[in-house]
């Protein structure tokens, strides 16, 4: 019987292990060469479950050698399981009017438990001075 215990314990760990959501390791320097350009950021929660499951770290603000705009926002997974998001860009520019352009579509994500990523975006157009991220919750199909 005492055999058969280390083999059991071994199967079960494989077995949960098996069930489970994919987790992510990371490794990055201590001390960063680049330092991020932080942007104070106003945020408006109207999906408390999507706030609570992929949660906005940090907000970046930076150029391209062309001039153009470059966001980066930093979001995080605070749940063990994998979450699936949609986000958009809008720009506008100087006068903060909508830039009409046809890149403004949903764009689908999924991130792993516990995991951090970023999703970067370049203005259109060298006339976007502004922008906006707009986040949505995928919702569950039944049966899965």
């Amino acid at each position: 019987m005492k055999a058969t215990t280390p083999f059991l314990a071994t199967l079960a760990a494989v077995v949960l292990a098996g069930c489970g959501s994919t987790s992510v390791n990371t490794v990055e320097r201590a001390q960063p060469i680049g330092e991020r350009h932080l942007v104070s950021d106003k945020r408006v929660i109207a999906d408390r479950s999507l706030d609570s499951a992929v949660r906005i770290v940090g907000l970046s603000e930076g150029a391209t050698p062309d001039g153009f705009i470059k966001v980066q926002v930093e979001v995080q997974n605070t749940g063990r399981w994998k979450k699936s998001f949609s986000y958009k860009v809008e720009w506008f520019d100087a006068n903060g009017v909508l830039v009409d352009t046809p890149a403004t579509t949903s764009i689908s994500r999924q991130i792993e438990g516990r995991e951090a990523l970023f999703l970067t975006a370049v203005a259109p157009t060298a006339t976007a001075k502004d922008f906006r991220f707009k986040f949505s919750g995928i919702p569950r199909r039944r049966g899965s």
